[in-house]
C-alpha cells in the first residue's frame, strides 16, 4: 500500500497522497495514546464529557510534536543541573576543604570527605555525626567497619555524584546494597537493585536471593525465586548452590514451596 508517512518519495504518490500504511497507522495511535497519557498523569484538565475518550479529546500530533519539544527542554535543563551539581564530585575528587575522615574497616587508609553532604544524603550518618563524639575538631574520623577501602570510595563516589561507572557497581553491588540499607539510603537501594534486576543469571541470582533477604527487599526477593524457579535444574544442580543451602536453610525452604506452589498452579491451569 503506498503509504505519505514511510515512502521514500511521497511526492510520486498516486492519489490520494494523505493514505497511511497500517505500521505507521499504529504508531500513530500509540504516540497519541501516550502523549494523553502523561497529559492525564501530570494533571491536564479531562474532558466534562464522560461521554469523550482520551483519545477522541487529544489535538494528534500537534500535542505529540509539543510533548516532544517538551521533553526536549527538560532534557537540556537537567543535564544542565547535572553540570551544576558536578561540583560537589569535584570537590570529593580533589579534596576541597574536607572536614572528616571515613575509615573503613580493614585497617585501610582514611578517605576526606565533607560533614554536610553525607548528612544530607543519610539521616543515619547524620545522627552519627550529631553525636557527642563527632562533633568538631574537623580531623574526626568515623568508620564503616563492613567497606574495604575500595567499598568504600564507590560509596562515597556515589553520594558525592549519584552514579557509578559501570566496573564498579557490577564489583561492588552487593556490599553497596548493604551498606544502603544499613544507612538507610534509598537513592543507592534503588540503583543497586535496578542493576542487580537487569543483570541477573542463573550464576547469580543465588547472590542475589541473599542480599535481597538481608536487606528485606521483597521485590528483588520475589524476582529471584522466580528466576530460580523458572531455571532449576541449572541453579539447584551447581555446585554453589551446596554452600548457598548450607550457610542459608530458610532461603533453600523458601525455594522449595515456590517451586512446589509453581508446579501446583501449572498442574491447576492444564
Amino acid at each position: 500500500m503506498d503509504c505519505s508517512i514511510c515512502s521514500a518519495m511521497p511526492f510520486i504518490l498516486r492519489p490520494p497522497r494523505n493514505t497511511i500504511c497500517g505500521t505507521c497507522y499504529e504508531g500513530a495511535r500509540s504516540i497519541i495514546t501516550l502523549t494523553n497519557k502523561l497529559d492525564n498523569d501530570k494533571g491536564v484538565e479531562k474532558p466534562s464529557n464522560p461521554m469523550v475518550s482520551p483519545s477522541n479529546s487529544c489535538k494528534g500530533f500537534a500535542n505529540a510534536l509539543k510533548w516532544v519539544k517538551e521533553m526536549k527542554e527538560m532534557e537540556e535543563e537537567l543535564n544542565e543541573k547535572l553540570s551544576f551539581l558536578g561540583g560537589f564530585v569535584a570537590a570529593f575528587r580533589d579534596q576541597i576543604h574536607p572536614d572528616i575522615q571515613i575509615k573503613p574497616g580493614n585497617n585501610g587508609p582514611s578517605i576526606p570527605a565533607h560533614r554536610a553532604l553525607l548528612a544530607a544524603r543519610s539521616d543515619i550518618f547524620r545522627n552519627m555525626l550529631d553525636s557527642d563524639g563527632c562533633k568538631a575538631p574537623p580531623n574526626d574520623t568515623i568508620t564503616l567497619p563492613e567497606l574495604d577501602y575500595e567499598e568504600l570510595e564507590s560509596l562515597l563516589e556515589f553520594l558525592y555524584s549519584g552514579h557509578l561507572p559501570k566496573e564498579k557497581v557490577e564489583k561492588h553491588v552487593y556490599l553497596l546494597s548493604v551498606a544502603a540499607d544499613k544507612y538507610e539510603i534509598p537513592f543507592l537501594q534503588k540503583f543497586c537493585e535496578h542493576h542487580m534486576l537487569g543483570s541477573l543469571s542463573s550464576s547469580n541470582v543465588l547472590d542475589v536471593l541473599e542480599i535481597s533477604d538481608t536487606c528485606s527487599n521483597q521485590t528483588l526477593k520475589e524476582t529471584a525465586l522466580n528466576f530460580i524457579v523458572r531455571n532449576m535444574e541449572d541453579i539447584v544442580f551447581s555446585a554453589r548452590f551446596d554452600a548457598f543451602a548450607l550457610k542459608n536453610p530458610h532461603l533453600t525452604v523458601q525455594i522449595t514451596r515456590t517451586s512446589f506452589m509453581d508446579i501446583k498452579t501449572r498442574k491447576n491451569v492444564a
